[in-house]
């Protein structure tokens, strides 16, 4: 029957990873914290294999199109058999296709069917696990029917399922993050990733501030440690606005009746992306960490009391990086996206000590 559980002895040896789409490695590094040997990330981006190699060493990046990479090839390349229980495959593909922020659908079309080259993998090495974490939207779409496709895919190869959205907020992650998770097994019964009770109310001043690390720096400032306390400039009339904007949750309605201040779009519109040009409040969770978290006009990514975006460390605190993860980019911007577009190594870590229990369980 399609979707049964081929029954196997409790696993007695390591589980290992390979991760699909791993960009700067969130979803590697919280699977080594979880005590999984993560095997390689696979990923087209030069940025992000420095990131990659100097944060995961133990674990090779293989810079490669997904497109033209054989499975005959990976499986020579990293010693990899098929049927083997204890392998997980991780496919977090790139998601601005399926993203509701506005982004350009020509340049990320090509991204949205890569969970199609996902299975070519699946098929045949046929691993014990399977995961998937995306935006909602992957879910959601009408127009698209990939996921039930690769639902039914898995189904047809033995698989059993557990997927739904998730908020990371309620695992560990001080931000509100709403994402579709997907797990999948051949060899365990699988079950829902469990709800971390005692994380549900982390907030920005948990992990941000100066009682965190994080020195008072102004608009600008370029940190050339390895910390990297670096924010983006803003203009003199951007620097107005947020100085008046109130602190600690504040938003641009504070400066709406101000003909010089106001923007045009937003003159008769104030209810519409009500977040942009916002600060975060030190009491509540972070939004979500975008990819464009280091630009204030793109979200709600004021810093709560300091006049200015949240810097390159801040963006990756409050996705769970630790202060020790070096981030290597060829811009801030680079710096952004591989930071956004992460799995939230807290997260990821409480992924793997899910897929550890049942496998051992």
């Amino acid at each position: 029957m399609n979707g049964t559980v081929t029954k196997t002895q409790p696993s007695t040896s390591m589980m290992r990873a390979v991760d699909f789409f791993c960009g700067a490695g969130g979803m590697s590094y919280g699977l080594t914290q979880a005590g999984i040997k993560v095997l390689a990330g696979i990923d087209n981006s030069k940025d992000c294999e420095a990131t990659y190699q100097r944060n995961i060493p133990e674990a090779r990046y293989i810079r490669h199109d997904i497109v033209s990479l054989t499975a005959p090839e990976l499986g020579r390349r990293l010693g990899i058999q098929p049927d083997d229980p204890d392998l997980i495959f991780c496919g977090c593909s790139p998601c601005q296709f399926w993203s509701k922020i506005r982004t350009d659908k020509m340049k990320s079309e090509k991204t949205a069917f890569l969970l199609k080259q996902f299975q070519r993998f699946i098929r045949h090495f046929r691993p014990g696990f399977v995961v998937v974490e995306n935006v909602p939207g992957l879910a959601r779409t009408k127009d698209h029917t990939i996921l039930d496709d690769f639902i039914r895919f898995l189904k047809k190869l033995n698989y059993n399922c557990a997927d739904g959205i998730i908020n990371a907020v309620q695992y560990g992650v001080p931000q509100n993050r709403m994402r579709y998770l997907l797990i999948a097994s051949r060899v365990a019964e699988v079950r829902p990733l469990p709800k971390d009770e005692t994380s549900e109310h982390l907030t920005v001043a948990d992990v941000i501030g100066q009682m965190n690390g994080f020195a008072p720096i102004s608009a600008g400032t370029r940190d050339q440690s390895e910390f990297n306390h670096t924010t983006m400039s803003l203009s003199d009339k951007n620097l107005e606005r947020i100085a008046i904007t109130p602190r600690s949750g504040g938003t641009r309605k504070a400066w709406a009746g101000r003909a010089d201040l106001q923007i045009d779009a937003y003159r008769q519109s104030d209810a519409i992306f009500r977040d942009v040009y916002g600060r975060m409040a030190w009491d509540k969770p972070a939004p979500t960490i975008t990819t464009k978290f280091l630009s204030l006009s793109n979200g709600r990514f004021g810093h709560p009391d300091e006049d200015r975006a949240i810097s390159v460390r801040e963006g990756a605190a409050l996705q769970t990086f630790p202060a020790s993860y070096v981030f290597v980019g060829s811009s801030l911007a680079a710096l952004g996206r591989q930071i956004g577009n992460a799995v939230p190594p807290v997260l990821a870590k409480r992924i793997g000590e899910h897929l550890m229990g049942l496998r051992h369980g």
